[in-house]
């Protein structure tokens, strides 16, 4: 998950998602999630929660992979110069973590989430099918990007992704920052993700150049 951006909301990113209306989309897809409440999580989620939980498997979901594809206008960029972070989004697979939440703890986590994930409303929470390390198959409340929001950025090439992720420094600092972060987490849970470190890469070696650039542009002389 926040998503995948950071933890902690600024809700001065986007327009969000009002309580009703999430309190109206759980009613629709909670009983799928009965009698176990598990949460997936892809991003941050996986090594900063924030709640309490009964277990946390390895597990994979089928008909969505991590990508870096939603904007950040305020986090990690700014409205003329955005940056770039993780969601879920269709197609493939991804390997999370898999938390399942205690029954007395399910409304409260719930009301958590829904001021984590769902303040700028580029999140969609679905029930996504998942498949445990020990070979159990559950159903997951997980949040996916949602493709019609203006934050929306499926880019064309991990160089496209790249120069988003290198231009952007927002409130929380620089997207570049956030994906080294997200990719030493995901390898120190030994979940390795090619496409991020390629991405990583290539904004490592991008931000180097503009680093020289900058410098060979300093004036000198007194």
């Amino acid at each position: 998950m926040s998503g995948a951006q950071d933890r902690r909301p600024s809700r001065t990113e986007a327009p969000g998602v009002g309580r009703a209306a999430w309190q109206l989309g759980l009613r629709q897809i909670l009983p799928r999630l009965q009698p176990d409440l598990w949460v997936f999580g892809y991003g941050s989620l996986m090594w900063d929660p924030g709640f309490a939980y009964e277990e946390a498997p390895h597990a994979r979901v089928f008909g969505y992979h991590r990508a870096l594809c939603l904007l950040s206008v305020r986090n990690r960029g700014t409205p003329e110069r955005p940056g770039l972070v993780l969601a879920m989004d269709r197609g493939g697979s991804c390997h999370g973590i898999a938390f399942r939440i205690a029954p007395s703890a399910q409304g409260e986590v719930l009301d958590y989430l829904w001021a984590r994930e769902m303040y700028t409303g580029a999140y969609r929470p679905v029930v996504v099918p998942a498949r445990l390390a020990d070979g159990r198959r559950i159903a997951a409340l997980a949040f996916i990007a949602r493709p019609g929001h203006a934050q929306y950025c499926r880019t064309a090439s991990p160089e496209e992704a790249a120069r988003l992720v290198v231009q952007g420094h927002g409130s929380y600092g620089r997207a570049l920052d956030y994906l080294r972060n997200v990719v030493r987490h995901l390898d120190a849970l030994g979940i390795c993700d090619g496409p991020l470190h390629r991405v990583l890469a290539i904004s490592e070696a991008l931000d180097a150049t503009r680093g020289m650039d900058r410098q060979q542009e300093t004036p000198y002389g007194p």
